[in-house]
């Protein structure tokens, strides 16, 4: 099994950024939320404070990437759950297309001074190998990730989370994981 638990777990993607908004391709920038992306990340809040106590994350991992880090914190605050970072759950370096527009995104190629897609998977196949703590987990990280988990794992279609999104992974008989989204937090 890829992930070390076989409980449900969470997964939340960052809040909005400047670069989310003009649909630009961010990968390893370190950028910070925009006034909507920390409303989302509040709106993320409260939604997982909304969940029954058991259903709550106990345990919140992150990218150190400024972004997530910011949508973490008041999820944190709110829960009174400590953040856990992880460079393994930052988004892929995208090299010298990071700025570009994000229909020019390649995801099978490596760009100049970016990583590969097979070092991108690998690098998220370990960061997961090495989450631990009480369940329910949850993951704060970016869309990169979020594809490669499905990848990985997950049945049916890959669907984009929204910025702000949190969404419930749960295991199947079938041994893969079903992806749900918890409450559409686009703002």
């Amino acid at each position: 099994m890829i992930l070390p638990f076989d409980a449900p777990f969470l997964f939340l993607r960052h809040g909005e950024t400047a670069a989310n908004a003009a649909d630009l391709i961010a990968g390893a920038m370190d950028l910070p939320l925009t006034p909507t992306g920390r409303a989302q990340a509040r709106a993320a809040a409260q939604t997982l404070a909304a969940l029954p106590a058991e259903e709550r994350p106990a345990t919140i991992w992150c990218s150190p990437l400024a972004r997530a880090r910011e949508t973490a914190a008041p999820v944190a605050a709110r829960l009174g759950v400590s953040v856990r970072l992880h460079a393994g759950l930052s988004e892929r370096n995208w090299g010298v297309w990071e700025g570009a527009p994000r229909a020019t995104l390649r995801r099978d190629e490596t760009p100049a001074g970016g990583e590969g897609p097979l070092d991108f998977r690998a690098r998220i196949r370990a960061a997961l190998a090495g989450l631990e703590g009480r369940t329910p987990v949850l993951i704060v990280a970016h869309s990169g990730v979020a594809r490669e988990l499905h990848a990985l794992i997950g049945a049916g279609a890959f669907r984009r989370p929204l910025n702000g999104e949190v969404s419930r992974w749960s295991p199947a008989p079938d041994g893969r994981w079903h992806e749900r989204p918890l409450a559409d937090t686009e703002l």
